[in-house]
């Protein structure tokens, strides 16, 4: 029978493994999830093409998703949509309706609604790279925690920031004005809203593109 070490309880042993685990499933779920957040950025395009359309299909994606994800909260398979959502979905997401992809589909609807096209793509580019991205970073090499974020870090908001100035820059060809769009960007996105800066992030870069006139 083999020994164990005294010095070394068994208990401190588990939670490391179990924490490596856990470290590896959460950031491969991000992956999942920013992929689906990236394709967002598809909406500037339709909405030059036709705006109707654009909002008609956001809307019918966020219903037809709350359909199907209220479906598989009550034991139902929809091919292929389940098995996504389930793969897509966060730990603390376990054994609830996973809201990201519903606030995600409503920020891009909201901006569309609110504000010309100029500001709405600045706003819905933001939310696909700035958001998108700046999780994934924070996740992946995030190493200094900035307070009162509940965990955000210094990583994923320098990633926020350049990945909301250079579309604004490249739509505005303002740098006074892209900083200032990054600078309050970076800020809602390190707030401790969850899913809820889906909605909240892009309002605030429109609503402050169309406050400088972009």
């Amino acid at each position: 029978m083999r020994q164990e070490d005294p010095a070394i309880p068994r208990s401190y042993a588990q939670p490391a493994k179990v924490r490596e685990k856990a470290s590896r499933q959460e950031i491969s779920i991000e992956l999942t999830r920013k992929s689906i957040h990236l394709l967002i950025a598809l909406v500037p395009l339709l909405f030059s093409l036709s705006r109707a359309l654009t909002l008609l299909l956001l809307s019918g994606g966020i219903i037809g998703y709350s359909i199907f994800e209220t479906l598989r909260m009550k034991g139902y398979s929809i091919p292929i949509i389940s098995a996504v959502t389930a793969r897509a979905a966060r730990l603390r997401d376990s054994g609830r309706f996973v809201t990201g992809p519903v606030t995600l589909g409503l920020g891009a609807l909201l901006v569309l609604i609110l504000f010309p096209q100029g500001p709405a793509s600045v706003a819905i580019y933001i939310l696909a790279f700035a958001d998108g991205l700046s999780s994934l970073v924070g996740k992946t090499i995030g190493r200094i925690r900035l307070p009162l974020t509940r965990g955000k870090s210094l990583e994923g908001s320098i990633t926020c920031f350049i990945c909301s100035f250079l579309p604004s820059y490249m739509i505005s060809g303002r740098v006074g004005a892209s900083l200032v769009i990054a600078f309050v960007s970076t800020l809602v996105e390190a707030a401790p809203t969850k899913d809820w800066d889906n909605i909240l992030l892009p309002l605030a870069a429109g609503a402050t593109a169309m406050v400088l006139g972009i």
